[in-house]
């Protein structure tokens, strides 16, 4: 409960300095399907994709100016400091 409480008040910080596009938590990855298309068939497996130690558990769509203060937000996600976190740009079309 107290990690749930420290992730609630960083994701309020993000909203409180306006960079919070949205966030949301995901389900575990045993609820995931992995949807392939081969030869126009569309297959699905029950599952993850890939059997990993590290899952999503989540995610934050920041709008910041560059990767630097997209890092430093990283930097202060609750699980960076025991696991890991990502920080990747959106395809903008």
């Amino acid at each position: 409960e107290a990690m749930f409480a420290e992730f609630g008040r960083y994701t309020q910080s993000l909203a409180d300095a306006g960079a919070l596009v949205v966030s949301d938590p995901l389900q575990p990855p045993t609820t995931a399907t992995t949807v392939r298309v081969r030869d126009g068939e569309t297959l699905t497996t029950d599952g993850p994709f890939a059997e990993t130690k590290e899952v999503l558990g989540g995610f934050y769509l920041v709008d910041v100016k560059d990767l630097d203060r997209a890092i430093e937000l990283a930097a202060r996600i609750p699980g960076a400091r025991g696991g890991a976190v990502e920080v990747r740009p959106i395809v903008v079309h």
